[in-house]
């Protein structure tokens, strides 16, 4: 098992078959441009691999706020669905905390679609709070 970040278009294409779960609205060409255009400003991909096949994948960020200080932020954390329960969203998260400590962050951050229980669960397990709703509107 290791954890790398995705920083070829290599690499990044073999994140997009486990990251369509997530973001099912992504196909697999805009997927790699998308990536790699918010790479320039700061978006990292991290994926999980055990026998030769991404098992999870991680998009984070760093971020200094006004509320929070310096936060690493996880816009998209996932496992392959024939893999959940074998512990890759769990070794992928707290390699996503240890990033944090290295890089002096004051807090992780991460928000979670309404509907996601399973992913509640497995955050609240985690030590986890949940501090604020996140809105949204829409503009196209």
């Amino acid at each position: 098992m290791k954890i790398a970040l995705a920083e070829t278009e290599a690499d990044i294409a073999r994140c997009y078959p486990v990251m369509v779960e997530l973001r099912p609205h992504l196909s697999a060409s805009e997927f790699a441009s998308r990536v790699q255009k918010q790479q320039a400003t700061g978006f990292h991909l991290a994926y999980l691999e055990e026998a030769g096949e991404v098992r999870a994948v991680a998009g984070f960020r760093y971020l200094e706020m006004l509320a929070w200080g310096k936060i690493l932020y996880v816009d998209d954390l996932v496992a392959a669905p024939a893999q959940r329960s074998r512990g890759h969203g769990g070794q992928l998260f707290d390699w996503l905390v240890a990033q944090a400590k290295q890089n002096n962050c004051d807090e992780f951050h991460l928000d979670s679609g309404v509907q996601r229980f399973g992913a509640h669960r497995f955050y609240l397990t985690r030590r986890m709070d949940i501090i604020c709703h996140h809105f949204a509107l829409k503009l196209k």
